[in-house]
């Protein structure tokens, strides 16, 4: 396997060699600040989009390789919390683009080093190697056991909650409250009690017997958060944390900018850093930070978001190796609160077909319960169809189901590729087959572009054809899809269409 990014590997094309199979690209490590993360993240995206937008290149593998950036075994270190972020936008990456990158992980024996060639050759798409044995990196999903109520908090002392004006912090606020007893309470937000509904939450909770004050506060601002922490009364010491503080600014791999990626981290990643660095000293029982399952399986159009997340990942496995509380939960979608309360219905049901089903409040809540009582670094409370979830580049219309048309007539062969364009389109877009025009712009039939990504991913599934990532856009209605579809499929097998 050659490395050095798309450069080698269109070398071999151009020198018309066999091209290799894949190409592997070593991510330097950095430190362990979130500013180290942005700039992993910003260089790793910068690969990843040249990489897709070189169609000579669309049948050969990406390789990234980091050392300890994922933990693997219950024992493993992970040192390179910079590119712990890069696995995060890559999974998702890989979500977008199946078949296109793959994510190796080394520890520091020869044995590894030596193992990477085979590793790559199963087609798996993230690798851990250690001692030259290969393993998938796994979180623990969290069972939901009726009656828990996880580690007791110390009802004198106090708990911050950032993010706590939003629809999961509130959520939890006021769990904290009426289930685990807690009695002081901070909520910090960017704007504090301006927030829409920060003085009827306040007010409520006193209802239960609860002081709680609502605090303007830029977690990205390490002095926005150490005067935070300084204006705790000393008769009531922080005790615990819950980081839910985020943003979200969605885009597909090829579409995201480096702005995208600064804006989602710094209150994911840099939040997360301040509060563990300038707590370092306190007696803390919990340190909770809400990840999600986007840094762990990868989601469709949130890259940046699954880099965040992946961060905090790989900070509670740090805290953990310094003997710190702390606890990574990667949730999965909740059914109303949160940033997924404004999916629609199409978003709703590609999160369903990728395997990810909505949570409850209910469930969501007994899952926090659950994980405070797991001394484990990250968990993922969460409802998923795990088969689904695993099946990379999968499709519901089986492309075994529907071999590619031989021994048909021209008529015969066209009317096929267009029942099988026009389905996958109704089945991406929601509507019926019979809705579909086949003379109209895809963005005419309601896809957008998380959609049309789909969308590909299953035509080349059930073509067998290494499609570009432009390919619906240079060809935007299903009757020009039928016509490059039947242009490859009858003669040209190159790497890619130029």
């Amino acid at each position: 396997m050659p490395g050095g990014e798309p450069s080698a590997a269109r070398a071999a094309i151009a020198a018309e060699a066999e091209p290799p199979a894949a190409v592997v690209v070593p991510l330097p490590p950095d430190d362990m600040t979130p500013a180290a993360a942005r700039r992993a993240t910003r260089r790793t995206l910068e690969i990843a989009q040249r990489w897709l937008s070189d169609d000579t290149l669309a049948g050969v593998r990406l390789v990234f390789l980091t050392r300890h950036a994922v933990a693997a075994l219950p024992t493993d270190p992970v040192e390179d919390l910079a590119n712990a972020a890069s696995w995060g936008l890559i999974r998702s990456a890989q979500a977008e683009n199946p078949g296109r990158f793959t994510l190796v992980d080394l520890d520091r024996t020869p044995e590894s080093e030596d193992a990477i060639a085979a590793a790559v050759a199963t087609g798996a798409p993230q690798v851990a190697i250690r001692n030259g044995i290969p393993h998938r990196p796994e979180t623990t999903p969290v069972p939901l056991i009726t009656g828990r109520t996880g580690r007791p908090l110390d009802p004198g002392g106090t708990v911050l909650v950032t993010g706590g004006t939003g629809g999961l912090g509130a959520l939890f606020a006021r769990h904290l409250v009426t289930e685990h007893g807690v009695r002081h309470l901070i909520l910090a937000s960017r704007r504090g009690d301006a927030a829409k509904g920060a003085g009827a939450l306040v007010a409520e909770l006193a209802g239960h017997g609860a002081e709680v004050r609502v605090v303007a506060c830029d977690v990205a601002d390490r002095a926005a958060v150490q005067a935070l922490l300084a204006a705790v009364a000393a008769d009531h010491p922080l005790t615990a944390v819950v980081h839910a503080a985020g943003v979200l600014d969605d885009a597909v791999v090829t579409a995201l900018s480096p702005e995208q990626v600064d804006v989602v981290m710094r209150p994911k990643a840099d939040g997360a850093w301040h509060l563990h660095e300038l707590t370092r000293g306190f007696d803390l029982d919990a340190f909770v930070l809400f990840s999600s399952v986007a840094s762990v399986l990868g989601t469709a159009g949130q890259a940046n978001y699954a880099a965040a997340n992946g961060f905090l990942d790989a900070l509670s496995h740090h805290r953990h190796s310094l003997g710190l509380p702390a606890t990574s939960l990667a949730w999965g979608l909740w059914d109303a609160d949160g940033m997924g309360g404004g999916l629609g219905q199409a978003d709703l049901e590609r999160m369903r077909r990728a395997g990810i089903r909505p949570l409850s409040a209910e469930d969501g809540l007994g899952l926090f319960d659950d994980a405070l009582t797991v001394a484990e670094p990250l968990l993922m409370p969460a409802d998923l169809d795990l088969a689904a979830t695993r099946t990379e580049g999968a499709t519901s219309r089986d492309p075994a189901a529907t071999p590619m048309p031989s021994g048909l007539s021209p008529d015969e062969r066209d009317a096929f590729l267009l029942d099988l364009v026009v389905g996958h389109v109704a089945e991406v877009s929601g509507h019926s087959d019979d809705a579909i025009e086949p003379d109209a712009t895809l963005f005419e039939l309601g896809l957008d572009s998380l959609m049309i990504v789909e969308l590909r991913n299953r035509l080349a599934s059930a073509s067998g054809l290494a499609l570009p990532a432009n390919v619906a856009f240079d060809h935007p209605t299903p009757a020009a899809l039928v016509d490059h579809l039947r242009d490859r499929l009858l003669g040209e097998r190159r790497p890619v269409d130029a």
